[in-house]
């Protein structure tokens, strides 16, 4: 199920650190918006910024975000609710499992697993699911397998 994919990997802990924090502050340049940087950013959030509940927030992070590098948020473009929230799942999973203590090392090592695959979440939706405008819209429960954890 596995496309073949090299991520572009993180040389320090301040890059990571940084695309957090324009995320945060929607000081990001849209380009820089990249799958790397949404899995850097998660976990920079749940293990650097404990005073945000990402369960609560990360929709609303990312929504505003989208918006202000002229971005839209709707049935079809932007923030995906399912497809975050499995990544959230299994970043946690990933940071229960990992022996690395570096942040970059961390994204790294992230972004090389199972996990860090841009088709990870296809592993518990089918493709039809995945992609409908209620998963885009709203976190679905998976149709093929549960999220781990």
């Amino acid at each position: 199920m596995t496309t073949e994919y090299i991520p572009r990997l993180f040389a320090r802990d301040e890059d990571i650190r940084a695309l957090g924090k324009g995320l945060l502050a929607c000081a990001l340049p849209r380009e820089a918006w990249t799958h790397e940087a949404h899995l850097g950013a998660c976990l920079w959030l749940l293990t650097e910024r404990p005073d945000i509940d990402i369960d609560a927030e990360i929709a609303g992070l990312i929504r505003r975000f989208n918006e202000s590098v002229g971005g839209v948020n709707d049935d079809h473009n932007g923030y995906h609710d399912s497809i975050t929230r499995a990544y959230v799942v299994g970043v946690r999973l990933f940071l229960r499992e990992t022996a690395e203590t570096g942040l970059a090392a961390r994204v790294n090592a992230l972004l090389l697993s199972d996990v860090g695959h841009r088709d990870w979440p296809l592993r518990f939706y089918s493709r039809e699911l995945l992609f409908s405008v209620p998963a885009r819209r709203g976190f679905v429960e998976p149709d093929l397998a549960p999220l781990p954890g």
